[in-house]
């Protein structure tokens, strides 16, 4: 049998940069900090009980899965860490151990391992998780009934289900500075917008994130809202509310610019991030769900195949016989 092994040539300049998975997990985690860690001041050991657990699952399911799979240890290059990071912070603080436990499994097993691992995944995984939470338990998502214990000096109430099912009025309360400073519930690390914000500018300016897929997304966001407010400000909530309530942020930032499952090519890039900021403000106007940012991202995960096909024209003149 023939052992000789296959490798792969390019042109010159034979050029490295340096970067590398393990580096851009580790910048990735280290950019979701500030709202992780002001989300375990909010919410306490419970919040913390939450990330930490759910990063480890993630990544014995990643270790499980190389053994079973009979492929190399990838655990060291950080992704899963990340993805039990990201699925923490949509979570609420309460979630009992045993969701983490299966959520995990469906982000690592279900969202990355069967599709072969780091760079085959068409959906973001965690998103997949989530999703597949709410459907099965959709009582353990509803923030205002799972952090009805907790007094944490400003309305105990979740925003958009109170957009939702109360109107505009009900939700004057909350202004642009406190939504920023995290004056809302919501998911472990997603309440605190001025945290996501700046996390997301440092991923930005190091280059790990694409700015075209994260300001297009709010784009997006902020022009539908805008929309449906000048229509009827009675009914729908402006704009500045959509972008720093629910998912919006990390969504922008951490979720649509996932790498596998987004586009590579800058047209593409600026749709795939405009109609998932039109699809969320869609779905939480006009949609059977509180929040439309994890629908959205997936549904533009599905379209990111075709949405990749859009290239421009090649200049030159058309030669035949050439």
């Amino acid at each position: 049998m023939d052992n000789r092994k296959l490798f792969v040539s390019s042109h010159a300049p034979y050029w490295h940069n340096g970067s590398s998975i393990a580096i851009k997990s580790y910048n990735i985690m280290l950019a979701a900090l500030p709202a992780v860690l002001m989300g375990i001041y909010q919410y306490g050991a419970p919040a913390l009980a939450v990330v930490t657990f759910s990063i480890s699952c993630a990544m014995i399911w990643e270790l499980i899965m190389n053994f079973v799979m009979k492929r190399p240890i990838s655990i060291g290059d950080g992704n899963a860490a990340v993805i039990g990071l990201m699925l923490a912070m949509l979570l609420p603080a309460t979630t009992p151990w045993w969701v983490v436990l299966i959520g995990t499994f469906l982000a690592i097993v279900v969202g990355k391992q069967i599709f072969g691992g780091i760079g085959c995944n068409p959906l973001n995984p965690a998103l997949v998780a989530i999703a597949m939470i709410f459907l099965s338990w959709q009582g353990l998502m509803d923030f205002n009934e799972a952090l009805l214990n907790y007094e944490l000096g400003f309305p105990m109430i979740y925003p958009l289900a109170t957009l939702k099912y109360f109107g505009v009025e009900a939700v004057s309360e909350f202004t642009i500075g406190g939504l920023l400073m995290g004056c809302q519930t919501g998911g472990i690390g997603t309440t605190f917008g001025l945290g996501l914000i700046i996390g997301g500018i440092y991923l930005i300016l190091r280059g790990l994130i694409r700015w075209e897929i994260a300001l297009s997304f709010l784009a997006g966001v902020f022009i539908t809202a805008l929309l449906f407010n000048v229509a009827n400000p009675g009914v729908y909530a402006g704009p500045g509310f959509h972008l720093l309530t629910g998912y919006t942020l990390i969504g922008a930032f951490f979720l649509a610019t996932e790498d596998s499952s987004s586009p590579v090519n800058f047209i593409p890039m600026l749709l795939y991030g405009a109609l998932a900021g039109l699809l969320t403000v869609l779905i939480r106007n006009i949609g059977a769900t509180v929040d439309g940012v994890v629908l959205a991202i997936l549904m533009l995960n599905c379209a990111n195949p075709l949405l990749d096909k859009i290239r421009p024209k090649a200049l030159g003149k058309e030669m035949e016989n050439a």
